[in-house]
């Protein structure tokens, strides 16, 4: 057996963003138009190129790459020495990495791949979207091979790692539980992605109901952020909330950012909740605090050997959305 973890990767340095974003928007399970191929990767690699400068910038913030990639292959070396099982990785969104991947996995001798996808909660257009790549580029012997941890969203193990996170991080900033808000902001998705059959936002609301439920006396939050383009998104938005407050904070003054659908820290986490959302909490009196992601952290690693282990897999075509 092997181990194939996915990821969305993210730019390693200022020079990879142009193609991170040409590779991201040209995505048709992520950004979907009725356009035609042709049109639809010229409009948006046009798009990737007009927003790279203000994105570069963006990264410079959080020092000029986003730590996805590492942290991936961390918890691969990580995998590897602790299972002594062949570990790959594939890091969607990074193209200059696909080939390397997309050859280990070809030439792999293992008769079973497990996938372990770094998203709890399911989506076409995560988990899926992967699925449809792998689909496309692999070999049909190779794709049989594959077999998937569709989600985990409650898995208990999943749950513990971010309970005892938290608790630890309350602890580490002296609040208690009566006088906090705890702010779980996921990334967000169209509407319209829901609507088809996307079991995203039940997940999602599933995870957080899970995670909340060791802290009963603060008050709790779920909301939406990063939305992209025109269109309804999953509500309620994160920045609308912030800018809200006032109408549902019970009279708390400290708020904790906690990154539910996301288990690296990257863009969205470093510079969204950092320089967008939080700034606005501040200039409404509150104290606002980011629970970092969570990373390396030693309960999410042995999340992932009992997510591994106990998790039932799935096919790959079960992963792909209806054309």
């Amino acid at each position: 057996m092997a181990i194939l973890l996915v990821n969305f990767g993210g730019p390693r340095n200022l020079a990879e963003i142009e193609p991170f974003l040409c590779e991201l928007l040209c995505d048709r399970e992520l950004i979907r138009t009725p356009f035609p191929s042709f049109f639809h990767n010229y409009l948006f690699r046009r798009t990737a190129k007009k927003r790279t400068p203000k994105v570069q910038a963006d990264y410079e913030l959080i020092g000029g790459k986003s730590p996805i990639y590492e942290t991936t292959e961390e918890l691969a070396t990580f995998l590897r020495e602790t299972q002594e099982l062949p570990v790959f990785t594939f890091h969607r969104y990074l193209p200059e990495t696909h080939n390397a991947s997309l050859q280990a996995l070809q030439e792999c001798p293992a008769a079973s791949i497990q996938v372990f996808p770094f998203f709890p909660q399911f989506s076409t257009a995560t988990t899926g979207s992967i699925a449809t790549f792998l689909t496309k580029r692999l070999d049909a012997k190779t794709v049989e091979k594959l077999h998937w941890i569709k989600s985990y969203p409650t898995h208990p193990s999943f749950i513990t790692a971010w309970q005892t996170k938290i608790s630890h991080f309350l602890k580490e900033h002296s609040l208690s539980n009566e006088e906090t808000i705890l702010f779980f902001s996921a990334h967000g998705l169209p509407k319209s992605f829901i609507e088809s059959g996307d079991p995203y936002e039940q997940e999602c609301e599933a995870s957080y109901r899970a995670i909340l439920s060791a802290f009963p006396k603060a008050l709790g939050k779920l909301a939406y952020q990063s939305k992209f383009g025109r269109g309804e998104w999953l509500r309620p938005y994160t920045d609308e909330a912030c800018n809200e407050i006032h109408n549902w904070r019970d009279n708390r003054k400290t708020v904790v950012f906690i990154p539910l659908a996301f288990t690296s820290d990257h863009i969205e986490t470093l510079f969204e909740i950092e320089s967008l959302y939080l700034p606005i909490i501040q200039a409404k009196g509150h104290t606002a605090l980011r629970c970092p992601a969570l990373n390396q952290d030693p309960l999410w690693k042995q999340a992932i050997l009992d997510i591994l282990k106990e998790t039932e897999l799935c096919p790959t075509r079960t992963l792909l959305r209806p054309s």
